[in-house]
């Protein structure tokens, strides 16, 4: 600590000696947003008051999977913190992720996975990015439970643009018969527990879990790292 003191993951103020997890400052720590009740109980979207109840998106549609929860709200220091994880490789802040996601009401709301599954990238985004986020935050998030992360049974077989500048209808599109299975028999009759970093229209985990669904699996739940916030 002395010739390498902690800094804000936020703001890189200097912390003081023996500074505990999640690394930010006061100032930053106050930014970050935990989601809790109320919310939807299928989507996981923080809601403004009352109880917990579908939201409206929910009432219209149907998604594959059965429950998604995310840690927190992506603002703040939260989005520069998974965007340096995502285009910068920058892994010092693995750690403070996992305590967020550990923290989270969300994570108390879900199964006991038979399978952990990260949401793959095409085999030839991999290489310019030399990792997968969703494997190594489900890595940090799951420390016990490593055994069941497979990062090879859920594939992504067509390479999509970018899903960031894209409208929800043209996310949707864009996914369309993007991922596959490669064990269908190890996924029937489980319980399966997909990972990503951010959870925006919900589009990406959607179209996993419909290939998951087709291929047999009796559960199928969602946790993210970050919830975006209309």
């Amino acid at each position: 600590e002395l010739l390498f003191p902690a800094r804000c993951l936020g703001c890189d103020q200097q912390l003081p000696l023996g500074w505990q997890l999640p690394i930010f400052c006061p100032s930053c720590l106050d930014e970050i947003s935990l989601i809790r009740s109320p919310l939807c109980p299928n989507c996981g979207l923080p809601l403004n008051s009352g109880l917990d109840h579908f939201c409206g998106d929910c009432l219209k549609k149907t998604f594959a999977f059965d429950l998604a929860r995310a840690a927190v709200a992506y603002q703040g220091p939260i989005t520069p913190l998974i965007l340096s994880l995502k285009f910068g490789g920058q892994l010092t802040g693995l750690s403070t992720m996992a305590h967020l996601a550990s923290a989270s009401a969300g994570f108390a709301d879900l199964s006991e996975p038979d399978l952990i599954l990260p949401v793959p990238l095409h085999p030839q985004r991999l290489r310019e990015r030399g990792f997968n986020q969703a494997l190594v935050l489900g890595r940090s998030c799951f420390p016990a439970r490593r055994k069941k992360i497979h990062a090879g049974l859920l594939i992504r077989k067509r390479a999509t643009p970018p899903q960031t500048q894209l409208s929800g209808k043209e996310r949707r599109k864009n996914l369309t018969q993007a991922f596959s299975i490669t064990q269908p028999d190890m996924i029937r009759g489980k319980t399966i527990l997909v990972i990503d970093d951010v959870f925006t229209t919900g589009s990406t985990v959607d179209e996993c879990a419909k290939v998951l669904r087709r291929a047999g699996a009796k559960r199928i739940e969602v946790f993210t790292l970050a919830r975006a916030i209309e």
